[in-house]
């Protein structure tokens, strides 16, 4: 074998099986093809097919070439999860633009900074009222030319808040938009190469930076999926898949996850707006889900659900997680109460999602993130010299290399040549791969605690912290600390009648499970942690909450 771990994959799985480019369009287009009376989307209870949701793509498509939203242009798209995104996103890729996607939870600084970098003059959203009154500010400011507004109830009204519509020459609704718009005699030709996405991320350290993702990185991303679970789709047969999409299709989990790879697979995607445990249960137990793909945070929650024992998840062939590191103790608790094995695989925004998957069988390996799935080469290197590669078992920061891994990032050459080493993205993450070729994450590189000249990383203070009795949930962030410089502070939210304890109380837990220049100096309980748009927890979010004269302590002090 000449590949780390392909002792281990399914059978009849190659690292170096031929991985398929194509264009998205093309994706969708035979999709309708081969699967047309299917139901590809359902979205409150309403069915719509493969053929109807191609043929509301190329409506929209045909409208934004008469807008002018052809080739070398851009447009951005400030939608949550309905319909109006799958239209919108083919819409905008057939009439040869490139999308850039906007997070309906990012702050107006961030949201301005996206619209005015991607060079979007034309913006689509809904008249929901967390969406519309913020895109008015874009026409405000004269970011945009256009504002293309989808009516939310045109999908059934539910009593989801909603905004008025202005009065004005530069806002249409969708419905207008796309009305009259005839397909030209011939649609721009759209190659694999081209930009597809503008998809925006970072921002920790600066402004948001885009991902350059084309039509080839997105496509090789769906037959690198299609290429490792082509063994157990063989064992199911021709079942039609139902996916639960709870997940933001603005975020590359769900796109490439759950959207494309869907569509791509014929499967019939259960659309849901946003997070609620009961209404994912419901998709389980009553209309027989099949498959959920979800971030950490939802694990979290069905996992305290004070009745796990007596529900039904048999329905369920495939879950997941993704999107931030899985703790080990959940999936240890989950795997004890419901019998079926909850794996955490890694990829980023800039690998359209790809990275790391775990083959059905093969070491049991607690908090590894798995294999480099086909067709990707992973690697891990010296923190002090990126061209240095490093034996099994020691840590460094992973690169990777593939047709899913973006080009570099949108208007910043600088940044996209210092990104990579060797033709490898350098990933920001810390790890290290073992002798059968599984790797591990330690944490990400900008969150490193150096504490009296060690490294200490916060995932594996957060890990040990998951297996004490009534937490529920906890981020550590380094403190300025006047002995080590920096140490580990605790933030944890406890479970519903757990009692907080002292820092005393937390370290002699801990001790065994963490080294000494690991142990938290401070704790402190709190009611709620911050999140992403995606729904997983947010260090940096919660570091910028955290006041610039935070007290230091020494170890021995601390408040609970």
């Amino acid at each position: 074998m000449t590949h780390p771990g392909e002792q281990f994959y399914p059978e009849g799985v190659r690292w170096d099986d031929t991985i398929v480019q194509g264009t998205l369009p093309d994706l969708l287009s035979k999709a309708a093809a081969d699967y047309g009376p299917r139901t590809a989307l359902e979205f409150r209870e309403r069915p719509i097919t493969y053929t109807e949701l191609a043929a509301m793509a190329e409506r929209a498509a045909a409208a934004f070439l008469r807008a002018g939203c052809g080739k070398s242009a851009s447009v951005a798209l400030f939608l949550g999860n309905t319909p109006d995104h799958p239209v919108n996103f083919f819409g905008a890729l057939k009439a040869g633009a490139r999308v850039a996607h906007l997070s309906p939870l990012d702050g107006e600084i961030a949201l301005t900074h996206k619209v005015s970098d991607s060079g979007s003059r034309l913006l689509v959203t809904s008249n929901l009222a967390a969406l519309l009154p913020t895109a008015l500010k874009f026409l405000e400011k004269g970011l945009i030319d256009r504002l293309v507004v989808c009516e939310d109830d045109n999908w059934g009204k539910v009593g989801t808040p909603q905004a008025a519509i202005p009065a004005d020459p530069r806002i249409v609704t969708f419905k207008t938009f796309v009305e009259g718009a005839a397909a030209p005699a011939e649609w721009p030709q759209v190659t694999a190469d081209d930009v597809a996405l503008l998809q925006y991320t970072g921002g920790t350290t600066g402004l948001p930076k885009g991902a350059m993702l084309t039509h080839g990185n997105l496509t090789s991303a769906v037959s690198i999926y299609d290429v490792w679970g082509k063994p157990s789709r063989a064992t199911r047969g021709d079942v039609v898949e139902r996916v639960i999409c709870v997940l933001p299709l603005f975020h590359i989990y769900a796109l490439t996850v759950v959207l494309l790879s869907s569509l791509r697979r014929g499967n019939l995607i259960s659309i849901h707006q946003r997070f609620d445990v009961e209404a994912v249960m419901r998709d389980i137990e009553v209309k027989r889900a099949t498959y959920f793909p979800g971030v950490p945070t939802m694990w979290i929650a069905i996992a305290a659900l004070p009745d796990l024992d007596k529900r039904d998840f048999s329905s369920l062939a495939t879950i997941g997680s993704g999107g931030a590191p899985l703790p080990v103790e959940i999936a240890n608790f989950f795997e004890r109460k419901v019998g079926k094995k909850l794996r955490s695989g890694w990829g980023m925004t800039e690998t359209c999602s790809p990275g790391t998957g775990h083959p059905p069988t093969g070491p049991d390996k607690p908090g590894s993130i798995g294999l480099m799935l086909p067709g990707i080469e992973l690697d891990v290197v010296s923190l002090d010299d990126p061209t240095k590669v490093l034996p099994p078992g020691e840590v460094g920061e992973i690169r990777i290399k593939g047709p899913n891994v973006t080009r570099g990032y949108w208007n910043k050459p600088e940044g996209s040549a210092e990104a990579f080493i060797d033709g490898r993205f350098l990933t920001g993450d810390i790890g290290y791969v073992d002798t059968d070729g599984y790797f591990f994450l330690v944490d990400r590189k900008k969150d490193m605690i150096i504490s009296g000249g060690f490294n200490v990383y916060p995932q594996m203070i957060e890990q040990a912290i998951y297996t004490l009795p009534g937490v529920h949930e906890v981020i550590v962030l380094g403190i300025p600390d006047q002995y080590r410089g920096e140490a580990a502070k605790a933030f944890i939210k406890l479970k519903p009648g757990a009692k907080p304890f002292s820092l005393d109380e937390l370290r002699a837990q801990l001790a065994g499970k963490v080294g000494k220049h690991e142990m938290p100096v401070e704790v402190e309980f709190v009611d709620d942690l911050p999140r992403t748009p995606v729904g997983k927890l947010s260090r940096h979010e919660l570091r910028q909450q955290q006041k610039p004269s935070q007290s230091t302590q020494p170890a021995s002090g601390g408040r609970s």
